[in-house]
């Protein structure tokens, strides 16, 4: 029986770079498990997981170029593209909040708490504030702060660049200030 090579990070990687069939499948055998694991954190279905999980190699093969060492470790990347893929596949579905269920215990605590936010949000009349603001703030702080999209799901379904939303939300967020001190 042939025990199998260890590789380096480094020889890895340039095998990778290489095609190496063999490397390939020493990857497979040494990060299989812990990117099935992160994959499954986030997707509960075992077999839509091992789908991604496949998804994910096949995007290791045809983007190790792209890896950038400097940037961090292979693992690293790999755990980003396992994570990525898992919520690409959960927005795919629609099912991105159910990947984001608790105990039933902590969901009752968490729904009667964001009751409870809801209402002192219109108690202070926070929605007719933002209403009032320019166009372009309005529709940035709704979606981010009522409807709970990050940053870069703003730029990409607004389809405006991420820097143009982040100095636009700064902007809203300080005529917000300004209209609460009035």
């Amino acid at each position: 029986m042939n025990p199998e090579k260890i590789y380096s990070e480094e020889e890895l990687i340039l095998l990778l770079r290489q095609q190496s069939r063999e490397a390939f499948n020493y990857l497979y055998s040494q990060y299989s498990a812990v990117l099935y694991g992160v994959i499954r954190k986030m997707i509960y279905d075992d077999d839509i997981a091992r789908d991604v999980l496949h998804d994910v190699f096949v995007k290791i093969w045809i983007s190790i170029n792209q890896y950038d060492a400097g940037k961090g470790r292979l693992y690293t990347w790999m755990i980003n593209i396992a994570r990525n893929a898992s919520i690409d596949k959960l927005r795919s579905r629609g099912e991105i909040m159910k990947a984001k269920i608790q105990t039933t215990e902590d969901a009752v605590n968490k729904l009667e708490q964001g009751m409870k936010t809801e209402l002192y949000t219109d108690s202070i009349g926070l929605r007719k504030i933002v209403a009032n603001l320019k166009p372009e703030y309005e529709a940035i702080i709704d979606l981010a702060y009522f409807k709970g999209f990050t940053l870069d799901e703003i730029s990409k379904s607004l389809g405006i660049p991420l820097g143009t939303i982040k100095t636009r939300m700064r902007s809203g967020m300080k005529q917000l200030r300004e209209a609460f001190n009035n």
